[in-house]
């Protein structure tokens, strides 16, 4: 890693800016004001891994959740689009089953399909039966903090963003045991048994809790909360069966001082609800306008998103453009941090995101 572009010493020798004090970081606090001269800050979901060829030679043949347990290997991919793109911003390299991998549950991802779970939870004994959220795995999480400390000194006074997915999605990941179109064994089991729904969310909760606690303490600035699925939910049913249990994971990292943006997909009919989960910034999708989403929001609030995905395949021009929407109509919000609606698709040209990037930190 010693190829690095960013330094972590200023001239002479003196120490970088803290990545706390960094326009985007800032931002994310719905500090934006503050640095309302600085460039627009970027960086895109899923910007490590599978769209860069660096990533595909480092990882090789060694499996997705065993990749994220190697400190030297998830620091290295963490880097790869800071130094590639010049992104304003690291998302550490794991994935929001690893975990539930360090928890002992035998999970493992499988190449064009996603998590898969050997025994998926099926029974009220299933779920009384998961292990303790407990000291030893908060030790088990060492190679995670090994791995930010790892990349932190690397990222000098760009900021690490940590993350973990989201009570809903990992819980219905469980349930259905693997990649679902509808979630609905999964509603189900959260409408027929309520108070079983409530204790594996609970310990889905504290699990992603913990972890996402691990990374800030050794060195992350800010954090994400990833929930993928609950688009499919009502307004109603997430505020009654998901949102105490996010607000919970959020909880975990609330005293200590970092930005948290809260993060689904197809979640535009409840961002207020998304946005009570405790989170000073909502991510917001390409399903929905970024000013309409401001216009519902708490004004205190930092926006981050919401590019098209899509436009990565379209033209440059097209590309711009959009970029440029997004931007202006953020400018409305207490802070903005320009990203993806969703996340980077593998078959991006990386060549793509550099250039966009650098339009971004032009306007």
């Amino acid at each position: 890693m010693t190829d690095f572009s960013a330094p972590s010493s200023g001239p002479s020798g003196a120490p970088s800016p803290s990545p706390a004090e960094s326009p985007l970081v800032k931002r994310l606090a719905g500090r934006g004001a503050e640095v309302a001269d600085a460039p627009p800050s970027v960086w895109f979901m899923r910007q490590a891994g599978r769209s860069l060829p660096e990533y595909k030679q480092v990882r090789g043949t060694t499996g997705m959740l065993e990749s994220c347990l190697i400190p030297e290997m998830a620091a290295e991919i963490t880097l790869q689009p800071v130094r590639r793109h010049k992104v304003d911003a690291g998302i550490f390299f794991s994935d929001i089953m690893t975990p539930l991998k360090i928890a002992g549950l035998g999970v493992h991802i499988e190449p064009g399909i996603g998590p898969v779970f050997e025994e998926p939870i099926s029974s009220e004994a299933d779920i009384r039966a998961l292990p303790p959220v407990d000291d030893v795995i908060r030790a088990a999480l060492d190679p995670i903090r090994e791995a930010v400390r790892i990349t932190v000194e690397e990222l000098g006074s760009t900021p690490l963003i940590g993350f973990c997915g989201a009570p809903f999605t990992v819980a219905s990941y469980m349930v259905e045991g693997r990649p679902s179109r509808d979630h609905l064994t999964t509603r189900s089991l959260m409408t027929r048994e309520p108070e079983l729904w409530a204790h594996l969310a609970e310990w889905v909760a504290n699990l992603s809790g913990e972890f996402l606690r691990a990374q800030v303490e050794a060195g992350a600035s800010a954090v994400q909360l990833f929930d993928s699925w609950a688009g499919s939910l009502s307004e109603r049913v997430y505020r009654e069966h998901v949102l105490p249990h996010s607000e919970r994971t959020l909880g975990f990292v609330a005293d200590l001082d970092v930005p948290r943006t809260h993060f689904g997909v197809g979640t535009g009919h409840m961002l207020p609800a998304i946005a009570d989960a405790g989170a000073t910034c909502v991510g917001v999708d390409h399903r929905i306008e970024l000013s309409e989403a401001i216009d519902l929001l708490p004004g205190h609030l930092a926006v981050q998103g919401n590019i098209d995905p899509s436009v990565l395949f379209s033209s440059e021009e097209v590309r711009f453009a959009e970029a440029k929407r997004v931007v202006e109509q953020g400018r409305a919000a207490a802070g903005q941090v320009v990203n993806l609606g969703h996340g980077v698709p593998p078959t991006t040209d990386p060549q793509v995101l550099t250039d966009l990037v650098a339009h971004i930190h032009s306007l």
